[in-house]
């Protein structure tokens, strides 16, 4: 009878705590290994569309910086600064928006997106103006020069082809864009304050910036051949 009786709670705790187990790794992973065998898109696509928003506010950030540094005359090291701050400043006040649209406080939704695309945006920085570098005549060639605008969308395009592999690595564990994942939308109306935060689609926003940057070089062609 002793014997018996102190057998039983072994075997409930042991089966409570691989129940524990379980439900903590798949926490931690349902997002990325499990939904590629569910619908709506799966672990491929969410490191594409987490490095398509990084790319986004890095894309808008050196742009800007670029057109500042260069309307100011600041120096070609000091335009590159400038170009990178806000490459990371505009990374993470994109990825900052729907969370706070879904109810976050500020300093809890930047704490996130400090954790979730610093190694993604830095990756897709140091890429990027490593490719400007070694282009010839990227760098000094001014916004009304094609070879700025060409060499800007192969150096943007590298970006994503080195950050892709790094955002599903970290997605595949459960961290980078995983940690913001969850917070995304809200489970009711958007109210408040909280209705004055725009709601702003990575691809509707690659889009735009693809465009600006089309646009770019046809006015730079045009200036070329006047």
């Amino acid at each position: 009878m002793n014997d018996a009786a102190t057998s039983a709670p072994t075997h409930h705790d042991a089966h409570g705590a691989h129940q524990a187990h379980g439900a903590r790794h798949a926490h931690g992973a349902h997002h990325a290994h499990g939904e590629d065998d569910g619908h709506g898109g799966g672990l491929a696509s969410m490191a594409a569309s987490a490095t398509l928003h990084c790319l986004t506010g890095c894309a808008i950030g050196e742009i800007l910086g670029l057109m500042i540094g260069t309307a100011v005359g600041l120096a070609a090291g000091a335009t590159i600064a400038l170009s990178v701050a806000l490459a990371f400043l505009f990374g993470y006040a994109l990825s900052s928006l729907p969370l706070l649209r879904g109810g976050l406080s500020l300093g809890a939704a930047l704490k996130l997106v400090l954790a979730a695309d610093t190694v993604s945006i830095l990756t897709m920085e140091v890429v990027d103006n490593l490719v400007m570098a070694v282009i010839p005549g990227a760098m000094d060639a001014g916004l009304v020069n094609a070879v700025f605008w060409v060499g800007m969308a192969i150096s943007l395009v590298a970006a994503f082809l080195a950050a892709y592999p790094v955002n599903r690595y970290l997605l595949a564990r459960g961290r980078g864009h995983a940690l913001t994942h969850d917070h995304h939308g809200t489970n009711g109306p958007v109210t408040g304050a909280r209705r004055f935060i725009p709601d702003l689609p990575a691809p509707a926003l690659a889009a735009t910036i693809a465009a600006f940057m089309l646009g770019g070089l046809v006015v730079a062609v045009a200036d070329g051949l006047g």
